[in-house]
């Protein structure tokens, strides 16, 4: 499931440029969405590429926003309408003006306030004619987002009301599907920038570490290495998974310690041959080789935690190397690395330099017994070495 973070910005909010202040931090933030009125599309497209989601009206039966700025992406139903309790819900859901409003060509979405049992209900029916269902509660509860997890399914993009990053995490983790997205209604700078990255860490893997036991450490001549500098600065404790075979990958350090021979490069991972795999989001691994400028790859702290990165240039030198040699659980992995004190790995013992491994250290790996075709997971056997 991917999430989202849609931001607010209708005329609640304020005059133009109250909420022009509100779509511009949300832009620098990185959300995914502003919700506006229709009357402020273009002045939203104006201020930066996002997708815009507005509350339109009822002649609007075609959404073309690739050729008419003046369209939405998201055509959104419900504001001063059954939705929002302007209008009373009928008895008969099925004869409600905003779900007939739905009816359009385009992206729709459906705005429900959570008033009462009837309102769950009539966002479930919103649900099976919306591409997205919007559902705010008057006060924040976290039932009716339980209840309409669960009822929903996948009909439709479940997007819940909030006003902070912890409301969102708890609507993101709710049930533990949780919900696809948030609706975020706040002028707090912080809290926009905090609900972004709340998003961003919600799905991120988290990955079981190992340690395998060094069986070999020998110098091997020089080969291509590859040096992978990224757009992010890296914390003390990350690093790339890296080896030589997909099944099992080493943890390499950035080179964020200070040394006595060359300034720390925080942003860079040195990270082994040319020929060597490096594990990128979404849980696949590519060549050293094959990564450019603009690529994202995986990084991760010791304890498993990940996240992803933009590569922003790739170095390949000819370098004298090391060959390392693992075995974990009876199977024997093993990666070339660069001889140099800059080049750290991560030990049992914390941090060690290539040179400085010897046999029966503990080094921290990644280990899955898994053939790989094309950098993707598959059943089969394969024979590396």
């Amino acid at each position: 499931m991917t999430r989202s973070v849609w931001l607010k910005a209708d005329d609640s909010v304020g005059n133009w440029e109250d909420r022009k202040a509100r779509i511009t931090a949300g832009l620098e933030a990185g959300v995914d969405a502003v919700l506006v009125d229709e009357s402020d599309i273009e002045r939203v497209r104006e201020l930066g590429a996002v997708d815009v989601a507005a509350f339109t009206g009822d002649d609007v039966d075609v959404i073309d926003a690739e050729s008419d700025d003046a369209n939405p992406d998201i055509a959104v139903v419900g504001k001063r309408g059954e939705g929002d309790g302007t209008v009373d819900l009928p008895g008969d859901l099925s004869s409600s003006g905003d779900l007939a409003a739905l009816q359009t060509d385009g992206p729709s979405a459906g705005y429900v306030e959570i008033r009462g049992k009837d309102y769950e209900a009539f966002a479930e029916a919103v649900a099976q004619a919306a591409d997205h269902t919007l559902v705010i509660g008057e006060d924040w509860q976290i039932i009716p987002l339980e209840n309409l997890i669960a009822r929903i399914g996948a009909e439709t993009d479940l997007i819940a009301g909030v006003t902070s990053a912890e409301e969102a995490r708890t609507a993101y983790e709710t049930l533990e599907i949780g919900a696809d997205g948030v609706l975020l209604d706040t002028d707090d700078v912080d809290e926009i920038r905090k609900t972004v990255e709340v998003r961003d860490s919600v799905d991120r893997e988290t990955l079981d570490l190992s340690f395998a036991e060094v069986t070999a450490v020998e110098e091997t001549g020089s080969a291509d290495r590859v040096c992978v500098d990224t757009g992010s600065l890296l914390d003390h404790e990350e690093g790339m998974l890296v080896g030589s075979m997909a099944r099992g990958l080493f943890f390499v350090h950035a080179e964020t310690a200070e040394s006595p021979y060359v300034a720390s490069r925080p942003f860079r991972v040195n990270a082994g041959a040319v020929h060597a795999y490096a594990r990128t989001p979404g849980g696949e691994t590519t060549y050293l080789s094959e990564l450019e400028s603009g690529d994202e790859v995986q990084v991760l702290t010791r304890d498993g935690e990940t996240r992803e990165v933009i590569v922003g240039r790739v170095k390949i030198e000819h370098r004298p190397m090391f060959r390392i040699e693992a075995e974990i659980e009876g199977d024997t992995i093993e990666t070339l690395l660069q001889n140099a004190e800059t080049i750290k790995v991560a030990t049992r013992d914390g941090r060690t330099a290539v040179p400085d491994l010897e046999e029966g250290d503990k080094i921290l790996v990644y280990y899955e017994d898994t053939a790989r075709h094309f950098g993707e997971a598959i059943e089969e056997s394969i024979i590396e070495k």
